[in-house]
């Protein structure tokens, strides 16, 4: 809790409780917890923040596993990127990425490994931005370290897992302005670039609802002893019941209905089916490997399929849901329902509408990407297609990040949008706790999102960052 705050609460003698018990009986919507923005200074608005010009961009990778690894070989393939530093507590992890450096001539980066040699990371001189990718609940503690040691800090998704962390990355990327950018990367997906422009030139009319999923079968490899460090996704979801992995579906829609610039999220609530899946497949594995008992019979463990409905301040609504044991095709839905038209991605294919039930012709969803596809694809999307990272749209990610540092550009993500997003989570947990009351959503602007400028579609400033040659 806030010191300002806890005095506060002190010297009139309320709980937190009390505070949330009067604001629901007034609104008929509950605070999930006693952090509320009110009580919470802003500093510095980060949103459209230009930092300092890097000409380059020295970066340190923290977590070289299934993600870390790939996200040091990309970076390092943009000109004007050092990779000078690499962590994992694993010493081999380390070395196959070393190789990856030698195999494109570039100088060997300093190894930390260990505990705590990220910290030693952190706090090196020659470094300017740290790429966090590592299990969820290190990547607030390292983000705040490394922009306290004078860092932009980037970060796999989710950011933050309690609202407590989400106020902790804003207030210290305000305090040291230095950004703070989630690394959502279906915000780079062709088709919801593609829909996002679509939704600013107005062709979709007034966007009244969207929706966005996870829907990604995991189970088995979640239960994999060698997938996931230490099993730490499987933990998370024999401990945890609600929207565990919100952003993926969430930031696009976000994006399109200009949610902390323009408008703000109200309020949601969220429902969990039971488990119908993990807790039988641990029971089977633990019968032939006891190993196994230490995930049987988790009381809190997450339902198969869990909905989360928010309501923004102007109206609109989103749907969002998230399931990772059913047997279903991979899915985020993205999407978007207007006054004049509609788009949605899946069912492959991709699919827009415009003024009844019927969908587009093939011509004429190529005709839509002919006119409207962002300059940033044009003059990036064919080479990240090549490169890859999730279809491209990692490396248009990362490549945009370090154009944006090393020109001055406000960031398309801000610490505010990875706050908001990561929040989903904590807060559907706490509404499926209690029978899914809705639950106010802190707004981590303060309300600047009333004048906040929508995030830039454009190269203007920028775009001038090159890609090394792929045969160096």
């Amino acid at each position: 809790m806030n010191p300002v705050r806890r005095s506060l609460l002190k010297l009139l003698g309320l709980g937190a409780g009390t505070i949330a018990a009067g604001f629901k009986a007034f609104t008929g919507v509950e605070h999930a917890s006693c952090p509320d923005e009110q009580h919470r200074s802003s500093n510095f608005n980060m949103s459209g923040y230009r930092a300092p010009k890097l000409d380059t961009v020295r970066v340190g990778v923290i977590g070289l596993g299934n993600r870390g690894a790939g996200s040091a070989h990309r970076m390092s393939m943009i000109e004007n990127v050092e990779i000078k530093a690499l962590c994992d507590k694993r010493p081999e992890k380390i070395k196959e990425s070393q190789q990856r450096l030698k195999d494109m001539r570039l100088p060997a980066a300093v190894e930390y490994t260990g505990e705590n040699g990220w910290k030693d990371l952190c706090q090196r001189d020659d470094i300017d931005l740290i790429y966090i990718v590592t299990p969820w609940k290190l990547h607030t503690p390292m983000a705040v370290y490394a922009m306290n040691h004078g860092k932009h800090a980037v970060s796999e998704v989710p950011v933050a897992v309690t609202l407590d962390e989400c106020w902790q990355l804003v207030e210290t990327s305000e305090k040291t302005k230095k950004h703070c950018m989630m690394l959502e990367n279906c915000c780079y997906d062709f088709f919801e670039l593609l829909t996002l422009n679509m939704a600013r030139q107005g062709l979709f009319g007034e966007i009244v609802h969207a929706e966005g999923a996870y829907i990604h079968q995991l189970i088995n490899s979640s239960f994999g002893k060698e997938t996931y460090t230490d099993m730490w996704r499987l933990k998370e979801n024999m401990s945890r019941n609600g929207n565990l992995y919100p952003t993926h579906g969430l930031g696009p829609v976000a994006q399109c209905l200009n949610i902390n610039r323009g408008d703000q999220m109200s309020h949601l609530v969220s429902m969990s089916c039971d488990d119908f899946m993990m807790n039988d497949l641990a029971k089977q594995k633990a019968a032939a490997d006891p190993f196994y008992n230490q995930f049987v019979d988790r009381p809190n463990r997450r339902g198969n399929m869990n909905t989360t409905l928010i309501r923004t301040n102007r109206g609109k609504t989103i749907m969002l849901q998230h399931d990772i044991s059913s047997l279903r095709p991979y899915s985020r839905i993205h999407l978007i329902s207007g006054t004049k038209g509609a788009a949605s991605k899946y069912p492959s294919p991709e699919r827009i509408s415009f003024h009844d039930e019927n969908w587009l012709t093939d011509a004429e969803m190529k005709a839509l990407y002919d006119q409207y596809t962002l300059p940033i694809v044009r003059h990036i999307g064919d080479l990240a297609q090549k490169i890859g990272g999730h279809g491209g749209m990692d490396f248009m990610m990362e490549w945009r990040l370090v154009d944006c540092l090393r020109n001055g550009l406000p960031l398309d993500q801000d610490v505010y949008d990875g706050a908001l997003w990561s929040a989903i989570a904590p807060l559907s947990e706490a509404s499926v706790k209690q029978g899914s009351k809705p639950l106010k959503i802190p707004d981590f602007t303060r309300g600047n999102w009333k004048t906040n400028a929508p995030v830039n579609l454009t190269l203007d400033g920028g775009g001038n960052t090159r890609v090394r040659a792929q045969n160096s």
